[in-house]
């Protein structure tokens, strides 16, 4: 079957074109290939490629740029959306479409569900929830797959990498590294979450599933399991968001919950220490010279 899938830079894109070629043949689509603000181009994409599967893990990432950018990430991450499925409906195509744990306030304090009721905080988890709700109004055939602290090597391709690529950088710098302790997210690792998404593309499920790394962490805790990882020993200090204060609000408590994910048999996620060793040790491999 012919699929087609945007975002193949990003680091969720990137690992997707590669898990999806056992299904069918990939048509990926980087943003020079179609700009997914062009609605119309869009369109027109949808039309030439004729994909049986529709996969979309693209969107506007930046939480503290959609605050003053609402418009523009409303239009990546709710109507590009509501175009595909609008067009996958008309076609008798299926659709998987890529939300994220922002969906939620964090006020639980314990990993979401998917029967948890949604609360976005800012405009990005705003517009994410919108692109949730265009896509299974529309189909019947709609996987909505929540997600959450993504990391990948796709992210070495892109200037904003990922929370380790970051914090690998600051500890080069020398300087002391501060990192808020009072938010609590579930990392996942991209390779797992793009192979789990093929298992349920195989196995017709659609609805809403969670898929993310299943161990709740905060983010000053995941900063230490990364220096340990790495054998380094950076000056770092925990923080409160008190004290790093940014644009957009974040829910404090937002890791997830794969309970769907598990009833269906699929293979859990592995313990965060092991997909972070993976990571590190493929990233060397694709940094070293050949």
């Amino acid at each position: 079957m012919r699929i087609l899938l945007t975002g193949r830079n990003g680091q969720v894109g990137w690992e997707l074109e590669r898990s999806l070629q056992s299904l069918g043949r990939v048509i990926a689509l980087a943003r020079a290939d179609c700009d997914l603000a062009d609605l119309d181009a869009l369109r027109k994409t949808l039309d030439r490629s004729q994909p049986y599967l529709i996969v979309n893990p693209a969107a506007h990432t930046a939480v503290d740029k959609a605050e003053s950018e609402a418009e523009l990430a409303f239009r990546l991450n709710a109507e590009a959306p509501a175009v595909m499925a609008d067009w996958a409906k008309r076609h008798g195509a299926a659709f998987v479409h890529f939300s994220t744990d922002y969906v939620f306030d964090g006020s639980a304090g314990r990993p979401y569900s998917e029967d948890d009721p949604t609360h976005p905080l800012g405009a990005y988890a705003v517009s994410k929830l919108a692109g949730e709700l265009y896509a299974r109004a529309y189909l019947d055939r709609a996987l909505v797959v929540r997600t959450s602290g993504v990391f990948g090597l796709g992210a070495l391709k892109t200037p904003r990498g990922n929370f380790i690529e970051l914090m690998l950088r600051l500890a080069r710098e020398g300087k002391p590294i501060r990192v808020v302790e009072d938010h609590v997210g579930s990392p996942t690792y991209a390779p797992l979450l793009a192979a789990r998404t093929a298992d349920l593309v195989e196995r017709d499920v659609f609805g809403l599933v969670h898929c993310a790394g299943g161990t709740p962490i905060s983010w000053f805790d995941f900063a230490k399991l990364v220096f340990h990882a790495a054998g380094l020993q950076p000056d770092l200090r925990p923080t409160t968001d008190r004290e790093y204060r940014t644009p957009a609000n974040r829910p404090k408590y937002s890791a997830l919950a794969n309970n769907r994910l598990l009833s269906l048999n699929l293979e859990p996620m592995p313990p965060l220490e092991v997909a972070l060793r993976s990571y590190l040790q493929l990233r060397s491999r694709v940094a070293r010279p050949a």
